[in-house]
């Protein structure tokens, strides 16, 4: 990785519905399409040396799409389970899974094969993928708040103590750094409650590709417009004094 390599990228998987419509193809088949695409952009990912991807596989909000959608895409693990086992025990990637958000409304299957993707892939030293599933944001932070009023109101930490720290060690995934490049496919211009703490200072990059057109070189062009941005945290940069 080079000083104008992003070390966490994040994604919003924009577009599956409306790529397979404007082929005459079920939604589902966009969603297949979009899975599949996603293993190629990892590859591609753990290439070029970024540490973490982050992909927003399915928000809090999605459980209101048609019934048989949200069916289809929480069987897509069981029915690609062996395929998922299998790439994940490729030692030419060697990437580590975890999972952000809620685990209380997924099924115990999917549960259950989350967790031995955890397991299975801790101590693989590649590029951590994060998967996104039933996430939220601005429940994440709700989450975290309230685990911090719990310490509080337990004496086991003052509240005058409370920093942005102690917000960020109460997320899903503390180990993870903030976000350098968010991207959406698509042509949405907007991040949909998606890793708003984690994001505060990333550089955005919009392109209405559809996901599962979304190439590997789209994504290399993506990094190239992120390495040409100079990023100043708040501060001025030279050219401004």
């Amino acid at each position: 990785m080079n000083n104008t390599t992003p070390k966490h990228v994040a994604i919003i998987l924009d577009g599956n519905g409306r790529w397979a419509t404007k082929r005459g193809l079920p939604r589902s088949m966009g969603h297949q399409k979009g899975a599949t695409n996603l293993k190629k952009i990892v590859q591609t990912a753990h290439e070029e040396g970024i540490e973490v991807m982050s992909v927003f596989a399915f928000s809090t909000e999605n459980w209101r799409r048609p019934q048989d959608e949200v069916d289809f895409l929480m069987g897509l693990p069981k029915a690609r389970e062996q395929e998922i086992l299998d790439a994940l025990e490729n030692p030419e990637l060697p990437i580590r899974v975890v999972f952000s958000g809620r685990r209380d409304r997924i099924n115990p299957y999917n549960r259950a094969l989350m967790e031995k993707i955890e397991h299975d892939t801790a101590h693989h030293p590649g590029l951590i993928l994060n998967i996104c599933l039933d996430y939220g944001a601005q429940d994440e932070l709700a989450q975290a708040a309230k685990a911090i009023a719990l310490k509080v109101a337990s004496n086991d930490l003052n509240v005058d103590d409370i920093t942005p720290q102690t917000l960020s060690e109460h997320l899903y995934q503390p180990i993870l750094p903030p976000v350098d490049l968010l991207i959406r496919t698509s042509g949405e211009q907007r991040i949909s409650n998606f890793l708003l703490w984690q994001s505060a200072y990333a550089e955005f990059y919009f392109t209405k590709t559809h996901w599962p057109a979304f190439t590997p070189k789209k994504f290399k062009e993506a990094l190239t417009a992120y390495g040409s941005r100079t990023r100043r945290f708040g501060k001025v940069s030279h050219d401004e004094k």
